[in-house]
């Protein structure tokens, strides 16, 4: 009778290290590794290692000669599997990964092929029609056996189909425990279901399976919000999001008035806000100068449902600054002052002039800022 696999059960975090070296050594070595995810468990595999994947192929129930999916340890290893990947495609990477979510990219035929012999992997164990599915899992055991191991993996989740999936250590046992050569036990898995997948084109994706994210999350997820924040919402961060939505349109190419159908979301917010202020008058008239249009803006306060929603905070101030992260510390990675150099004043008070001036001032620092940044 086969022996079953030794089961590591991930206790506390002075013995992860180990834990992640044993699973790494072992993946290494040709052998299966059950590992957790944020899904569900799964069976790896070092992928040039074809012993290594025939077993991992004829796990119960045996899959049919399909493409395994590969495992990244983070989003920058999946350059080596793709060609040119187009601005959908970066920008899904950016906002899915990591996380529960499988992106399926279309590959050109060279490309492929220098993958394939580079690894020294038939390519259709890699490839199907011309198709590779890339999971970067939002597990910190997961990545950190995957960056450990430093070659790369394919997994397979257990369970025998979308109904029955094993969000406990014990359900893989139970599947496999006397064919796999190691269990990392990482307790109940935090979703309890299969990761969502979907195939990635040009410009536009299709939802190949639904799994934790439905398509109303996955939608919302992919929007690009670039916020600009100022104290009252009615001077500096209007005038700086209206210039900063035709900036944008321009870059991407495509009318202002299409933005939002593009996903990206350029707004503003104050710390001292209240809701539903116009815009200052001399604002209204400066944008105007400028080929703006402030007419129908109103205030709002900054809130954490926003500041979570962005992708990039401008402030204002380091006043501002210091409110954004005081509400979400979290975000303190994606918000900087718009001026790198210093505070910019609030014209509060001043003529169309001085408005002027300052939406001029801002067009330049926001043209500066928006090609520092990655999120268009």
């Amino acid at each position: 009778m086969p022996t079953a696999a030794e089961v590591l059960r991930v206790s506390d975090q002075e013995d992860e290290p180990a834990l992640v070296a044993r699973a790494g050594q072992t993946l290494r070595e040709g052998g299966l590794v059950v590992l957790p995810t944020e899904t569900v468990y799964g069976a790896a595999a070092v992928l040039n290692q074809p012993q290594a994947r025939r077993r991992l192929r004829n796990l119960p129930p045996q899959m049919a000669d399909r493409p395994l999916v590969v495992h990244l340890a983070d989003r920058a290893g999946a350059q080596a599997f793709l060609g040119q990947v187009g601005p959908l495609g970066q920008r899904m990477m950016r906002k899915l990964w990591p996380g529960p979510v499988a992106l399926v990219f279309e590959v050109p035929q060279e490309r492929q092929r220098q993958v394939a012999a580079a690894l020294d992997v038939p390519a259709d164990e890699l490839y199907e029609s011309g198709r590779i599915t890339l999971r970067c899992p939002d597990h910190p055991v997961a990545r950190e056996v995957l960056s450990h191991v430093g070659l790369p993996v394919v997994m397979r989740r257990a369970g025998t189909d979308r109904a029955d999936s094993a969000p406990r250590v014990e359900d893989a046992v139970q599947q496999w425990g006397s064919a796999v050569d190691l269990i990392v036990d990482a307790g109940p898995t935090r979703f309890a279901k299969p990761s969502t997948v979907l195939r990635v084109g040009e410009s536009s994706y299709e939802l190949a399976r639904i799994g934790v994210y439905d398509r109303r999350i996955i939608e919302r997820m992919l929007r690009t919000t670039i916020l600009f924040v100022c104290s009252g919402n009615t001077c500096r961060s209007p005038l700086a999001a209206a210039l900063a939505r035709r900036i944008v349109a321009r870059r991407v190419g495509v009318e202002e008035a299409k933005l939002e159908e593009r996903g990206i979301s350029v707004v503003s917010a104050g710390t001292y806000a209240i809701s539903g202020v116009p815009a200052t008058p001399q604002a209204v008239e400066a944008a105007a100068q400028m080929g703006l249009d402030l007419a129908r803006h109103r205030s709002r306060p900054i809130s954490v449902e926003l500041i979570h929603e962005a992708d990039a905070v401008f402030t204002m101030g380091r006043s501002h600054m210091s409110a954004v992260i005081g509400l979400v510390p979290a975000a303190a990675g994606k918000v900087r002052p718009l001026d790198p150099e210093g505070d910019i004043e609030d014209p509060i008070g001043g003529d169309v002039a001085l408005y002027r001036r300052l939406a001029e001032r801002l067009q330049g620092l926001i043209e500066n800022r928006l090609a520092e940044i990655a999120v268009l």
